[in-house]
């Protein structure tokens, strides 16, 4: 990298102008401002764990290093957006509507990303839950805070850092414990009953997770071949952990951990917002032929101008109450 960016400075690069601020925010994205010579942008990498961190010292030595973040960039922009979706929302507000968390209760994500939906519950909840994120991943849990920070709901949302399958809770020290699509990314065997360890006795275990054996619906004018090829299953080509549930055992794996009050349902989401139909196609495109991904383009272009382009895709949920 170094030689490539010397080589590049060999080339008459841009004149070097010594930085007026350290850091900041613009439209979402966060900056930070270390050393001087001429401008060099990294933008995120990724989940990346570290980031660009352990190289911004050794770039600052020759560079003015401007390093960005923030929930308009990268996998942040993606876990943010599809939080913000009303596709997504409905379906875990169905899930947390069966959790039936009361006010005052402490409600646990397991896998909070970004911390979008610990946010989003907070502000459903009227600010009356503390509510605890964890992830695995320390990169989201550092934008996770700073976001949360910066929407003035530290008081309310914390973060910490672990592993779902082996939660860093104590016994019986949650009201209720949710996780939202991450079952299918880590042996789900382990994690079910983590949850339920560490939620009280009356407390309620709720999980959503991707149906990757059930149809989805896309609302596009295609040859019936085709349309059968997109919407039918398996239609994901990251099946996640190999001991991960992405289907309907998820219903067997609760009924097996002597929850009671149990209520297990299918939920379709329908997503319209342009974010996160190019996401979604983002997956589909790379399964077609050259002749299909023709036609797909077309129906796009086409259910786009009369605006009924909408893509709906099936999760399994369960909720229950810890004995």
């Amino acid at each position: 990298m170094l030689r490539f960016l010397a080589d590049m400075d060999a080339r008459n690069g841009p004149e070097a102008v010594p930085p007026s601020i350290a850091e900041g925010e613009i439209d979402g994205i966060y900056f930070k401002i270390n050393g001087a010579g001429n401008p060099l942008v990294l933008l995120p990498l990724g989940a990346a764990l570290s980031q660009w961190d352990p190289l911004i010292p050794a770039l600052s030595e020759r560079y003015c290093v401007i390093s960005m973040t923030g929930p308009a960039l990268g996998m942040v922009a993606s876990l943010e957006s599809r939080g913000h979706t009303p596709g997504y929302l409905s379906a875990v507000r169905s899930l947390l509507t069966e959790a039936e968390i009361q006010p005052g209760e402490e409600v646990l994500e397991v896998g909070c990303g970004t911390g979008v939906l610990c946010r989003w519950l907070a502000r459903e909840t009227d600010l009356k839950n503390p509510i605890v994120g964890m992830d695995v991943n320390t990169f989201f849990l550092r934008e996770a805070a700073e976001i949360a920070r910066r929407e003035g709901l530290e008081d309310m949302v914390s973060f910490r850092e672990g592993s779902a399958e082996a939660l860093p809770f104590d016994d019986n020290s949650m009201d209720v414990t949710f996780s939202s699509t991450v079952v299918q990314r880590v042996n789900a065997d382990l994690m079910l009953p983590e949850m339920v360890r560490v939620t009280i006795p009356g407390g309620r275990v709720a999980v959503l997770g991707h149906a990757h054996d059930m149809n989805r619906w896309v609302n596009l004018p295609l040859s019936p071949a085709l349309k059968a090829k997109i919407e039918s299953p398996p239609w994901v080509e990251d099946r996640g952990h190999p001991m991960g549930c992405d289907d309907a055992s998820l219903y067997q794996r609760f009924s097996r951990l002597g929850l009671a009050n149990v209520r297990m349902f299918p939920f379709i989401s329908t997503f319209s917002d342009r974010m996160r139909l190019q996401f979604l196609q983002g997956g589909i495109l790379p399964t077609l032929s050259a002749e299909e991904a023709m036609e797909w383009r077309a129906a796009v272009e086409r259910a786009e101008a009369n605006g009924t382009f909408f893509i709906s895709t099936p999760f399994h949920c369960a909720v229950g109450t810890k004995t």
